[in-house]
Order: C-alpha cells, then sequence, then structure tokens
C-alpha cells in the first residue's frame, strides 16, 4: 500500500509542488522589475554577465588561502551529485521510462567513486558550517535541514542500488519526494538561482565598465 502511494500519488504531489515552487520562485525575480537606467553605458551588459558567471567559479586570488577547504569540498559534492542524479544507471532509466529520453549510464566502478566523492565534500561543508565560527553563526535550520536531507537522499540512494530488498528502493523515493517538496522553500533553490543572480550582478556592473 505504502509502495503504491509513493509511487503514485506521493509522486505526483511532489512533483507538482516542485515544478511550481522553482517556477514561481524564477518568475518572482523578473515580476520585481529594476528602474530604468539612464546613465551612459561605459561597458557592455551582456559582457558583464558571462564574464562575472565565469570568473565566479573559482574565488579570488586574495580569497584562495580562506576558502580552499569550501571550494574543494563544493566541486566534490556538486559534481559527484551531477554524476550519480544523472549517470547512475537506475536513474537514467527512470528518465528514459518519464521522457523518452536515454543516455549510457556510468559503470558501478564510476558510481561508487562518485559516491565516496560527493558524500566526502557535503560532509566537509557540513562539518566546516557547523565548526566555523562565522558560517556557524551565519547558518540557521535551512541551511542544516538541506544538508541533512540531501545526505539521507543519497544514503538511501546508495542502499537502494544493492536492489536487495524493494522496501530500500521505495524508501529512497519517499525521501526525494521529501526534499522535492521542500526544495522550493529553501535555500536549495541557488541550484537554479546562481546563475541568474550572477548574471543581473555581472550585467549592473559591467553596464558601468567595472569588473565584478
Amino acid at each position: 500500500m505504502f509502495a503504491q502511494l509513493v509511487d503514485g500519488i506521493f509522486w505526483d504531489i511532489a512533483l507538482w509542488v516542485f515544478a511550481i515552487g522553482v517556477v514561481w520562485n524564477i518568475l518572482s525575480i523578473f515580476r520585481v522589475g529594476n528602474k530604468p537606467d539612464y546613465s551612459e553605458p561605459r561597458g557592455s551588459a551582456v559582457a558583464g554577465a558571462v564574464a562575472t558567471n565565469l570568473r565566479r567559479f573559482m574565488p579570488r586570488s586574495e580569497m584562495v588561502s580562506r576558502t580552499r577547504l569550501q571550494v574543494i569540498a563544493g566541486y566534490l559534492f556538486h559534481l559527484g551529485l551531477f554524476a550519480l542524479l544523472f549517470f547512475a544507471a537506475p536513474h537514467v532509466l527512470f528518465i528514459e521510462a518519464q521522457t523518452g529520453l536515454g543516455w549510457t549510464s556510468m559503470p558501478y566502478w564510476a558510481f561508487i567513486i562518485a559516491a565516496q566523492l560527493s558524500f566526502t565534500g557535503l560532509l566537509l561543508l557540513w562539518v566546516h558550517r557547523v565548526m566555523h565560527p562565522v558560517t556557524r553563526l551565519l547558518s540557521d535550520m535551512d541551511d542544516h535541514m538541506a544538508s541533512i536531507l540531501t545526505f539521507i537522499v543519497m544514503l538511501t540512494g546508495c542502499m537502494a542500488l544493492v536492489e536487495a530488498f524493494e522496501g530500500l528502493r521505495v524508501l529512497h523515493r519517499f525521501t526525494v519526494e521529501i526534499l522535492m517538496v521542500y526544495f522550493p522553500f529553501s535555500r536549495l533553490m541557488h541550484a537554479f538561482m546562481f546563475i541568474p543572480s550572477r548574471a543581473f550582478t555581472g550585467a549592473w556592473f559591467g553596464r558601468r565598465g567595472v569588473k565584478a
């Protein structure tokens, strides 16, 4: 009974909440609008938007020594999670079943490496958030909840890969649905917002001939 709910109505609800919530948040940015800028442009807003997005993938040279851990851990987590999400065999099969689109999945050994890298990055980021006095002060329940839910989803996914017990697959999908419902109302929205945010900042400064 529970498995039918998870594969049926729970999934439909989570998908609609996720989709509507993400679209609503993105559209809310454009609904705000900006005051007309009548100043004479001193540079290209488009070039500024593109350049800022590219530059922000690496820290400024003067900040490297202070942010090395966060940068390395961040890339480990995000690249590992990307590989798991789009190239793990069960996910590829699921995407193909839902959309008709498919591609070659990564082998099992690559899954293990990606999972280890992603877990390592996530744990390092969370430990740093808890231990560092500044990030600990700036963090709230949303930050910790996002990390905990992501960790649980990844853990149940690795457990479900064994395919020894149907309940593990159901548990993983249920945790995914919880994360999907939570996603639009949390800082996890940065997954969709970081590029538009950087582009807006870069365009604003780029029009004024300033390197952001």
